[in-house]
């Protein structure tokens, strides 16, 4: 009886985290995958007819949504490209410092914890099309590379100059940190070794630290993929997803059919897709770099 009662109270420990989990993360995807099979009406006492797999089906010739997911995958893949490489070099350059690692930590970190909305205002600013834009202003007044200042968000492909730089920009100090606490798990003593068999620092990066760091580059890649995903702040203040929907994103997509069309089971439906090709990429991310065991071993 008493080695029951032992083995019951650790689970009194984790009981509030499942409530709060079951509450705020599992009851509402219940609810969102019931209100993707029905013509979900907002209003309250409102029929709110079973439709099943219609939302689902509506998916596959829905022109907007393959637009919107080509725009994220294009998005996902400059943006977790350009925070892993800038990340991982920034990491090696404060690792060989000798004096001011924690000021230069900070520094890189201080884009990650700064409001979305303030620093995609900033960047609206910065590429605002008119010639008192800062970027058109360098380019025409400073540098004069161009005669004419460029219409950054007022066209797709100029515009997502600006939400790409964003991403990049303020991802880069996520990548360093974590890369930063995994070169100093690599033991010195495998540098020494190598440095006395002559080899040199391209050598000593090839065999020794990009090895190494290949189960964390495994899970940032991940999880900047899972994030890069997520974009909705940067879309909704800088170009509100125009010019006619070509800088839409998923997640803005998904909104603006929820709240702005007020098509519920539509959108739930699409988020319910979009979660499963994300999860399909995280898997295939984890193949690609050996699976889990790697990540699960940092």
């Amino acid at each position: 009886m008493k080695q029951l009662k032992e083995k019951k109270f650790p689970y009194l420990f984790i009981l509030p985290g499942f409530l709060f989990l079951f509450v705020w993360l599992i009851l509402p995807m219940l609810s969102a995958l019931n209100i993707s099979l029905r013509n979900w009406n907002i209003m309250p006492n409102m029929p709110k007819p079973w439709a099943g797999l219609t939302n689902y089906s509506q998916i596959l010739s829905d022109s907007l949504f393959w637009l919107s997911l080509k725009n994220t995958f294009v998005y996902a893949l400059v943006t977790v490209i350009g925070q892993m490489i800038l990340g991982l070099l920034v990491a090696l350059l404060i690792d060989n410092l000798i004096f001011g690692k924690v000021f230069f930590r900070a520094v890189y970190y201080l884009p990650v914890v700064t409001s979305w909305v303030v620093v995609s205002l900033l960047f609206k600013f910065l590429f605002n099309s008119s010639p008192s834009g800062f970027i058109n202003y360098l380019l025409c007044n400073v540098f004069h590379i161009i005669d004419q200042p460029v219409s950054w968000l007022t066209e797709a492909n100029t515009s997502f100059a600006a939400i790409d730089t964003l991403g990049i920009w303020k991802g880069i100090g996520f990548a360093m940190i974590i890369f930063l606490a995994a070169l100093q798990s690599i033991p010195q003593d495998l540098y020494e070794s190598a440095e006395i068999d002559g080899g040199g620092t391209i050598a000593l990066f090839r065999y020794i630290t990009l090895p190494a760091l290949v189960p964390t580059i495994a899970t940032v890649s991940v999880m900047l993929l899972i994030g890069a995903f997520q974009t909705y702040v940067p879309v909704a203040m800088i170009t509100k997803g125009g010019p006619l929907h070509r800088t839409e994103m998923v997640v803005s997509y998904i909104y603006n059919t929820a709240f702005t069309n007020l098509n519920f089971g539509y959108s739930s439906a699409l988020s319910y897709v979009f979660a499963l090709i994300v999860f399909g990429l995280s898997r295939l991310q984890l193949r690609a770099f050996g699976g889990q065991k790697g990540i699960a071993e940092k």
